[in-house]
């Protein structure tokens, strides 16, 4: 098992990149905009400079192993990708205790994804291959999803943010109902029939891949209330303005 301080100068590089763009967006980018709104859209740069960098560079650690599989040994590659997505989530985790304490769901998502990646990458170093699977469908969506955060946050001061936002809602909620209404759940059952038929217990202990499987369940239940519930307030906004058409 690869030991932790002999990858440790991943975490430090990568930690430092998300540390100088969310001082650059609270600083620099974001500077004009409202204090109320300036952490969350600093918050979204960061997550930008992830998500979809994170699934072209998981996609190819995937793709780049031929033994890749449900309890492959993780290679070098996939240990890096699971690096910089550690490096993320630790800075946005701070992020959040800073500014939004109170977000009891925010900081237990990012706990619970830190404590997978954490002991897929230091503690059984196999087992990638699903975690970078999973993380290429969590993050596939984050570019429009970040977008249509940062033109909802200017909703109320800027014309153009609202028309962004509107021209985004439908498709963003299309496509995120795709992967995580879809996509997202046939891979875990995949994944969960795998692990449950024990042909991983050699190289990833039960506790484990079990505490993945309820992770990894727990999120995508969440998503789907979520994106269920931004379905319903969209329907409803719609048929009001509809109404007043009528009137």
């Amino acid at each position: 098992m690869e030991t932790l301080i002999q990858s440790l100068p991943n975490l430090p590089l990568f930690f430092s990149f998300f540390l100088v763009i969310y001082f650059l967006a609270q600083f620099l980018v974001f500077r004009n905009w409202s204090s109320n709104v300036r952490p969350e859209a600093s918050s979204c740069l960061i997550s930008l400079f992830h998500g979809t960098p994170a699934v072209f560079l998981a996609s190819y650690a995937i793709l780049a192993d031929p033994r890749r599989g449900f309890s492959s040994p993780n290679t070098a590659i996939q240990a890096a990708v699971l690096d910089y997505s550690i490096a993320y989530f630790l800075m946005d985790l701070i992020h959040y205790l800073i500014f939004f304490p109170s977000d009891v769901l925010f900081i237990g998502h990012h706990l619970a994804t830190l404590f997978v990646f954490l002991t897929c990458r230091y503690m059984v170093s196999h087992g990638a291959y699903a975690i970078l699977s999973l993380l290429v469908l969590a993050e596939v969506t984050s570019f429009c999803q970040n977008v249509w955060t940062l033109a909802g946050a200017r909703r109320k001061d800027a014309k153009f943010a609202v028309k962004v936002y509107n021209f985004l809602s439908a498709p963003f909620y299309s496509f995120y109902s795709l992967v995580r209404g879809f996509l997202g759940p046939y891979f875990v059952y995949r994944m969960g029939v795998f692990y449950i038929s024990g042909a991983a217990d050699s190289v990833i202990p039960k506790w484990v891949w079990v505490s993945w499987m309820i992770v990894v369940i727990a999120a995508i239940s969440v998503s789907i209330l979520w994106i269920t519930n931004l379905w319903i307030e969209l329907y409803r906004e719609r048929k009001g303005k509809f109404e007043k058409k009528l009137r």
